[in-house]
């Protein structure tokens, strides 16, 4: 059973993880799988991967997120949760425990919800990047994407009035070449982000060699967001 640990920001992960404990997650060996969700799609179908092995619950990721989104104080766009804790070979032989975290976030479905319930086309897709982010001019706080999302990881900036989602950094570090602020941030290379659309992209190496879940997939909204979970090796 997954362990919750309630904190102050206001997502509430008991919906997101509805499901998501990785008994239930769909588990895929990856090869063909690391291709965009839509045949025949162009342009790029940018994805990320979240490896349970190597993050170790430092938050950088969401601080760095935060200040270069600007996000008021009680407001993130990704979370951690704790999980609970496995037992993992170590190099001498033996186990020990190691913790779980997931990340929460925008999956980035290729099969968006938020953007068809949309009545003003804020919630859409970056015809660029494919990226479903938000014009905040078209915005109107009427919180349908908010209620659509079934990973209930929208909210409101009471700061901008604008539903919020994390679109990969698309108006900060993606605009300028660069990784979204987490990754960079990451300092066990927890995060790996890049595009499924090019064959010679390292997330696509590495989907090839790694089996990863994605969350809820049963709801057919392909999300664009992939966990490589920790495998239990002891007892």
């Amino acid at each position: 059973m997954i362990k919750e640990k309630i904190v102050s920001e206001k997502i509430d992960r008991r919906k997101f993880l509805t499901g998501a404990g990785l008994s239930s997650l769909t588990l895929m060996t990856l090869g063909g799988c690391a291709q965009s969700g839509k045949e025949g799609a162009k342009g790029p179908h940018y994805a990320m991967v979240f490896d349970q092995n190597k993050c170790v619950g430092c938050r950088d990721c969401r601080i760095a997120c935060n200040e270069t989104n600007k996000l008021p104080n009680g407001r993130t766009r990704l979370l951690l949760e704790l999980q609970g804790e496995v037992e993992v070979k170590t190099a001498r032989g033996g186990y020990a425990p190691q913790r779980k975290y997931v990340r929460v976030s925008c999956q980035q479905c290729q099969d968006a919800p938020c953007v068809k319930v949309c009545p003003t086309g804020a919630a859409h897709r970056d015809p660029e990047t494919g990226i479903v982010t938000m014009d905040a001019s078209k915005c109107v706080g009427c919180k349908y994407c908010i209620a659509a999302c079934p990973y209930n990881v929208r909210f409101i900036n009471e700061e901008t009035k604008v539903a919020d989602n994390c679109d990969f950094c698309l108006h900060t570090k993606l605009q300028k070449g660069e990784d979204p602020a987490c990754v960079q941030s990451c300092k066990y290379d927890a995060l790996v982000f890049g595009d499924l659309n090019d064959p010679n992209s390292y997330i696509n190496k590495l989907l090839k060699v790694k089996d990863t879940v994605r969350i809820r997939p049963e709801l057919g909204t392909e999300p664009s967001l992939r966990y490589i979970p920790i495998v239990k090796q002891g007892v």
